[in-house]
């Protein structure tokens, strides 16, 4: 078989991503803090990039002359220039010399080393801020082990019982429950080798410990662990012999909400059980939770909505990113026509700055265009509320400013708006609809808050059930189906209506 070489000719589309299409993507999905970095990591590798705070300047008006020939009287004026400035150095450094010369090696101090210290650092605290301890501020928070160990170290004990002790406070979970029974931890004490030691020091021990603060440590059970926090109560706390009579006896019918069992059993009218149901609600069912502190997130808004002569404005926050533009100093380096390794990496380089600021204003302005469609849209919701929302799809946004879905999608994630009812990010006012009996549409977001108003207006005895609610919002005409409303209601962390029934 003889194969010989021949050529054809054929055409087809193919989409390539340019390198400039791809940075522009990359910067159009970063959220602010991760932009923040990317302009960062451009500005430390990118010598043609720099800050600028004049805000009447453009970023980037500058033409290097490898694209507008150098004027020679530029070149005359550079040189009579860099002269005037060398002369001007030395006449400032014989000045600078004859100045020192007068001044003796040692000079005479007035002040105490308290008073530098001191003038120093009154010099960056403001009065006006808020008294805050810088260490509470910047040190890592306690943990729950490191609370109970501290306590542990305060209280007097033999080897052994420290050991014990030691083994029971690694084994206390975040929310303050012991994870392993006595039986387990004695067995992992007897297998690395501490032998002689029986159950009932492991719960004498146990016992200890749950004298700890915070009250309720290395329980076991929530029966137990509400019990510890009574018996820690000054003994003349009124109805504390009746709470852990329920505690004790009736938690299973507390927790159901079956109050009318509960006072039979427990012989208590109705007054008298709201009194200790009161007493038992300032107990904390997760003791843990109280040594957790969580660290506060701050959300830096990219688009800021305001009202002004009755109308909704939308503008980029100036204070996500700083103002480039390319360096006019590095710039006027590049040649024309020099084809050496340092021209070429300053033409790469000054292409690279135009091509990532090109990029950034490419970003601004698809956010911008798309933040404000959404607050045409939205306007409702602006002026009255969630329940003012209209039914809003990625696609809708994609026909009103001629653009792909996967633009917007990547637009409007991790993106956030401030507007006058709060900080929203821009996949909140995305969502799907329900019809309703005029032929109308009435968004999901919108069916959520009804629910809410709903169940925030019912009554404590008699809380709203599901098909109820459903019922409610049919009267609306509003049609939703009663395991629509169960999951809205789980998305808003509102228990069934079993859970919700009080007695005040």
């Amino acid at each position: 078989m003889v194969m010989k070489a021949s050529l054809q000719l054929k055409l087809g589309q193919q989409l390539t991503m340019t390198p400039q299409l791809q940075q522009a993507i990359k910067l159009l999905q970063l959220s602010t803090l991760d932009l923040q970095q990317e302009i960062q990591q451009a500005l430390d590798s990118n010598p043609m990039l720099e800050v600028t705070d004049d805000d009447n300047e453009p970023a980037d008006t500058y033409e290097p002359d490898f694209i507008t020939p150098p004027n020679k009287d530029a070149s005359v004026s550079t040189q009579e220039t860099a002269s005037e400035t060398r002369e001007r150095d030395e006449d400032f450094d014989s000045l600078q010399d004859n100045w020192s010369e007068g001044i003796p090696e040692d000079l005479p101090v007035d002040t105490a080393w308290d008073d530098v210290y001191q003038g120093s650092a009154s010099s960056t605290y403001n009065g006006d801020q808020d008294e805050t301890d810088f260490e509470s501020r910047n040190t890592r928070s306690e943990s729950l082990q490191d609370h109970l160990m501290w306590q542990l170290n305060l209280t007097p004990m033999s080897d052994t019982d420290r050991v014990i002790a030691t083994t029971l406070i690694d084994a206390v979970g975040p929310d303050g429950y012991l994870t392993q029974t006595p039986e387990e931890i004695l067995g992992g004490l007897n297998s690395e080798g501490e032998e002689g030691i029986e159950l009932d020091e492991v719960e004498a021990v146990l016992k200890r410990i749950q004298q700890f603060d915070p009250p309720g440590v290395a329980c076991r059970s929530l029966q137990e662990c509400l019990l510890i926090q009574l018996a820690q109560l000054p003994r003349d706390t009124p109805w504390l012999p009746q709470a852990r009579l329920v505690i004790s006896h009736y938690l299973y019918l507390l927790g159901n909400r079956d109050y009318a069992q509960l006072m039979r059993r427990s012989r208590l009218k109705e007054e008298d059980l709201k009194e200790v149901i009161r007493l038992i609600q300032t107990l904390s069912p997760r003791p843990g939770d109280a040594m957790q502190s969580t660290e506060t997130e701050y959300v830096v808004p990219d688009v800021v909505v305001h009202k002004a002569n009755g109308r909704w404005r939308v503008e980029l926050n100036p204070e996500i990113a700083p103002r480039l533009r390319v360096n006019p100093g590095y710039a006027s380096l590049v040649k024309r026509a020099d084809s050496s390794a340092d021209n070429n990496y300053l033409r790469d380089q000054l292409q690279e700055a135009r091509w990532f600021i090109k990029s950034l204003q490419s970003r601004n302005e698809t956010l911008l265009k798309v933040a404000t469609k959404i607050v045409e849209h939205q306007q409702g919701f602006l002026d009255y509320g969630e329940e003012a929302m209209k039914p809003l799809v990625l696609h809708d946004i994609a026909e009103a400013v001629e653009m792909h879905e996967s633009t917007i999608s990547r637009v409007t994630t991790q993106k956030y708006m401030h507007t006058p009812r709060g900080v929203f990010e821009l996949k909140y006012f995305f969502s799907s609809h329900v019809s309703t009996d005029a032929g109308g549409e009435c968004s999901s977001t919108a069916i959520r808050a009804i629910i809410k108003k709903l169940v925030a207006a019912e009554s404590a005895k008699k809380p709203l059930s599901d098909s109820k609610i459903a019922a409610l919002l049919g009267d609306q005409g509003i049609n939703v189906a009663r395991r629509t409303i169960a999951k809205y209601r789980e998305a808003l962390s509102i228990p069934p209506s079993n859970e919700r029934k009080r007695l005040v």
